[in-house]
């Protein structure tokens, strides 16, 4: 991965933007493909588009992915000065105790730990874990006046881990889900852009995914473009706590993962194998019987329906502040984008054959 690439990744995976206050991510994508793009624009609810013309009358193409993470929000405030919180998306009530979190004000950063009782005064034996609403934040406050003068109820709440390089390629962060996805949305559109090519590309970067897959169905109905790509980690069933019985397999740096049935559109699901071979990108595949549980989802619905796809990117320990992925499997994700581009463009439409 080259310098700036490089420094755009670090720059996403350090900017917190969970569900429902994306301002920040969306800020530094933006920056990002102004430089690239025809054409950047906003709509109401912040999804971010941006787009490179086609030379020809070829389709219109969407790179998708999700700049919002999980996190919390402040729900009470208590008499002592703790702050009760609820969860943003699916936060993992198993991880977050004993944690430093970042609460994001107004007024700036505040910082703060979810508590947790010292295992000398646990009772051994009936250990559980409290659900997130149970749980609370120690933001150093003494009291409810002094707690609030720091923070307000529907403040969003972080975990304040950052960027870590572990061996090799591969990198740990919170927050990963899904900033490689828009990382990659933008690095395709850049790719695309310094080719000819037939296809109008737009990169997207939705909002409210961890929610409901809320802003791909905003920017789905807005754009109706001819086909998606969604661009999401899935599940490395690669380390010791993950059976094979019931996922995967996938592995780290093995390559982009092509989801099959249900929601992906199968004259898409052909072309990306065909781009990767053309490419010589490794692809992994993955069944996906029922729903992929990503913006795809909700593009395939939108409108009379748009045809879709998910792309994922292996990532263990999803949901955590420690994801960890490979950034060979980013770099060949692009590539895959690159050359998908060039032979959709030769297609008019992207209806089944009956």
């Amino acid at each position: 991965m080259d310098d700036t690439p490089r420094q755009f990744l670090t720059d996403l995976l350090r900017t917190h933007s969970p569900s429902g206050f994306e301002t920040r991510g969306q800020r530094v994508w933006l920056d990002y493909v102004s430089d690239i793009a025809d054409e950047v624009w906003t709509d109401a609810y912040g999804n971010a588009v941006a787009v490179v013309e086609g030379s020809g009358s070829g389709p219109e193409l969407a790179f998708t992915g999700h700049v919002d993470e999980i996190g919390f929000i402040v729900r009470d405030v208590t008499d002592d000065g703790f702050l009760r919180v609820g969860p943003i998306g699916g936060a993992d009530r198993t991880v977050s105790k004993g944690q430093h979190v970042t609460v994001h004000t107004d007024d700036g950063s505040v910082q703060g730990v979810v508590g947790q009782t010292a295992i000398h005064l646990r009772d051994h034996g009936s250990e559980e874990y409290e659900d997130i609403e149970a749980q609370f934040v120690d933001v150093g406050a003494d009291d409810e006046e002094t707690a609030r003068e720091l923070v307000q109820v529907g403040d969003p709440v972080t975990f304040t881990s950052g960027m870590y390089e572990l061996h090799g390629n591969r990198l740990a962060a919170r927050g990963v889900d899904n900033r490689v996805g828009v990382w990659a949305a933008a690095e395709g559109l850049r790719r695309v852009a310094e080719t000819d090519h037939e296809a109008t590309v737009y990169a997207v970067s939705t909002v409210q995914e961890e929610v409901g897959l809320q802003g791909a169905r905003m920017v789905g109905y807005d754009l109706d473009p001819d086909a998606v790509v969604a661009l999401d980690v899935t599940h490395a069933t690669d380390s010791p706590a993950v059976s094979g019985e019931k996922n995967g397999p996938v592995e780290l740096g093995k390559g982009p993962v092509i989801s099959r049935g249900s929601t992906n559109h199968p004259v898409l699901v052909d072309l990306l194998r065909e781009a990767a071979e053309e490419a010589g990108v490794d692809a992994q595949l993955q069944a996906t019987g029922v729903r992929t549980g990503t913006d795809a989802d909700a593009f395939y619905t939108t409108r009379s329906g748009i045809p879709a796809v998910n792309v994922g990117i292996p990532n263990r320990y999803m949901h955590t502040p420690v994801e960890v992925v490979d950034t060979a499997d980013l770099d060949s994700t692009v590539d895959l984008l690159a050359e998908f581009a060039v032979r959709a463009g030769e297609y008019d439409d992207f209806a089944v054959e009956l």
